[in-house]
């Protein structure tokens, strides 16, 4: 990832996962933790004082609703980005969320892995620029934003490994093999080819043949990032 670092405020008012969660930030290529705050009023002056690109924020604060902050901010003309991290299920909030610029939400409790995932496909949809030339590359930004896992799974797949293949797939500029990504994860050959094919279908893979070998063709598999 090239320019400037993502500047992160982390919003969390239990004093142990705010340092957990602005750990986990640090942690990731590309992003840099500007603040941290623990309440909605310390998260207002640290907005006042610091450039920030996206709020990693905790949606149930001491002295309001994190929602709450971002409508104010959104009033006053603030543009950063939110994830927001929550225990809530409440799928009411999630689409008042999303119609206050609330690009993601990640369920407590997460890992590093789901955050680092998450802020990677933040870090993807925002660094998309320019004009799209079709509804295609359209697609494809906005399905930065969305993890290809979860109810939407082919039966058989779960959520955990599809997450370890993706991960050892954008890990691997070359491209990977199904079985240089079974061994790289700790599955079969033929289980990790299921995987990549599902993230072929969901556009976020292409594969090829790689020739030069003994015997048939091996298929090639690749990340597809999203247009800049």
């Amino acid at each position: 990832m090239s320019g400037d670092p993502i500047r992160v405020l982390v919003v969390e008012d239990d004093p142990v996962a705010a340092d957990a969660h602005a750990l986990y930030v640090g942690r990731v290529a590309g992003f840099t933790v500007s603040g941290v705050a623990h309440s909605r009023s310390e998260a207002v002056r640290a907005l006042e004082r610091t450039e920030v690109d996206l709020l990693l924020l905790d949606l149930y604060l001491p002295d309001g609703h994190g929602l709450q902050l971002v409508r104010s901010l959104r009033a006053a003309g603030h543009s950063a980005d939110v994830i927001a991290v929550t225990s809530a299920r409440d799928l009411g909030m999630v689409r008042e969320g999303v119609s206050l610029g609330v690009v993601q939400y990640v369920l407590k409790p997460f890992t590093f892995a789901t955050l680092r995932d998450r802020l990677g496909r933040y870090a993807e949809f925002r660094a998309a620029a320019g004009e799209a030339s079709g509804q295609d590359e359209v697609d494809r930004a906005l399905g930065a934003l969305r993890a290809p896992q979860g109810g939407g799974l082919p039966k058989g797949l779960s959520g955990p490994t599809l997450e370890a293949v993706t991960r050892s797939l954008r890990d691997a500029p070359e491209g990977l093999t199904a079985a240089e990504a079974g061994t790289a994860v700790g599955i079969s050959r033929i289980t990790a080819r299921r995987y990549l094919e599902h993230l072929v279908t969901a556009g976020r893979a292409a594969r090829s043949p790689q020739y030069g070998q003994i015997g048939r063709p091996e298929l090639q598999y690749r990340w597809i990032p999203a247009t800049h």
